[in-house]
């Protein structure tokens, strides 16, 4: 009698990757795989990497590397994901321990073959429409689209994900009917371009229909990484109709001449200015964005614009990241580079500015009652928090989870919510 093989995967990266890993997992167990959570029982084990930035690079070697080291006698290795696009065959030289590096265009090989290193510009083996199991959590990350087709300074991204290819929206609403989950986050390298590259067939301004028929199919719909030159008012009413009054923006800085050398939109009084016109509709709003600090030219007045910017903005989240120089970028062509320790010193004081506006943010829905979906037992969000982003909400064990429930906030800890009814001693501990 044959044994069924077995198949483990290791995701790194944006949840777009997870996408991706969803779709790889869907095809293999199709193949007649079944999963495991333990890499050393795999027949095959694969590395979902990122290549983002030097650090997610060197995670994505190291893990590698270790999962090679816990692999059984005979096992598999295949790393895949935006390294193996990227560095295709460097990473191969560079890897012996991987029997395939794979690219987006790849199927995963299962059997005992040569090494393969390969990847199309285009994929052949289109991981945006290929199906995926239901979600074994009530949300779960819906990919509308792959590439991008900005030329932001500091991104390698549109090199090796490639120009912007928008889903046909039937396609993407099989994909949720799929998944089966309480909460929808769509999720793109550009989300409100959605459509622009069919102007025949889809055009711009599609995100707005999408959403509206993608929230009558689920409970909550949630968008992430907005550019804001394309949040129009059509869709921030729609996000507002959809009950999840949540803004991801994608701002970077906030320092117009610092922007251009960027390649970027906008500028800080805009930013306010939007911002504060979401709030006079929906005071509720949460919002989050992530900033570049030491992006080469970034000056003092850079810097300070970019302080008074978020302590008047009062944003519920925000991520701040050290410049990382990118093979092939246009930051890699400019002068007056950022000495790291002066970068290091910029981004400490603006987390430490941020983490204060957050836990302030956080303490006013002290005696508030929300509403929550409960992701595990324990566990679960407001419209405020984004899934493996943001912080949660402390429930009592005794909710259901997969359910929505009204709770009442109790207490805060840092990024975290705690409700009436919650389990705290493993907060008395920590004390």
């Amino acid at each position: 009698m044959l044994v069924q093989q077995r198949f483990y995967i290791e995701t790194l990266g944006c949840p777009k990757n997870d996408v991706d890993s969803d779709k790889i997992v869907g095809t293999l167990l199709a193949d007649g795989l079944a999963a495991t959570d333990d890499p050393s029982l795999a027949d095959v084990v694969v590395v979902n990497t990122c290549a983002f930035i030097e650090e997610a690079r060197r995670e994505s070697i190291d893990t590698v590397l270790a999962l090679g080291a816990q692999r059984k006698d005979g096992a598999r290795l295949v790393v895949t994901g935006c390294m193996a696009e990227r560095y295709g065959a460097e990473l191969a030289e560079a890897l012996p321990e991987a029997d395939q590096v794979a690219g987006f265009g790849v199927p995963v090989q299962f059997g005992r073959k040569p090494l393969t290193v390969s990847s199309a510009p285009i994929p052949s083996f289109d991981l945006l429409n290929l199906p995926r199991p239901k979600s074994s959590s009530p949300w779960a990350y819906v990919k509308i689209a792959e590439g991008c087709d900005r030329n932001c300074g500091f991104c390698a991204i549109p090199s090796f994900r490639g120009p912007q290819r928008s889903r046909d929206i039937e396609s993407i609403l099989h994909e949720v009917d799929e998944l089966q989950a309480k909460e929808i986050v769509l999720v793109a390298q550009d989300l409100a371009s959605y459509g622009k590259d069919r102007p025949t067939e889809l055009g711009a301004g599609s995100i707005v229909p999408l959403v509206r028929a993608v929230s009558a199919a689920v409970e909550r719909t949630r968008l992430l990484y907005l550019y804001p030159s394309d949040l129009t008012d059509e869709l921030i009413e729609v996000m507002l109709e959809t009950g999840v009054p949540y803004f991801d923006l994608s701002l970077q800085h906030v320092s117009k001449p610092h922007l251009r050398r960027m390649r970027r939109w906008g500028d800080g009084d805009r930013f306010l200015q939007r911002i504060a016109d979401i709030r006079a509709l929906s005071p509720d709003a949460a919002f989050r964005s992530n900033f570049i600090v030491g992006y080469p030219g970034e000056t003092e007045e850079d810097h300070d614009q970019l302080l008074r910017f978020v302590e008047e903005a009062q944003l519920d989240w925000c991520g701040f990241f050290t410049f990382s120089p990118e093979e092939g970028t246009h930051a890699m062509t400019l002068p007056d580079h950022v000495d790291p320790a002066l970068m290091n010193e910029r981004i400490s004081e603006l987390r430490g500015m941020q983490d204060d506006i957050t836990a302030s943010r956080r303490d006013d829905l002290i005696g508030q009652t929300v509403q929550v979906l409960v992701d595990e037992v324990g566990i679960g969000r407001t419209h405020r928090e984004a899934p493996s982003i943001d912080g949660v909400v402390h429930v009592s064990n005794t909710l259901a989870v997969g359910q929505f429930a009204d709770v009442e906030i109790a207490d805060a800890l840092g990024p975290d919510l705690i409700a009436i009814g919650a389990d705290t001693s493993q907060f008395d501990e920590e004390e």
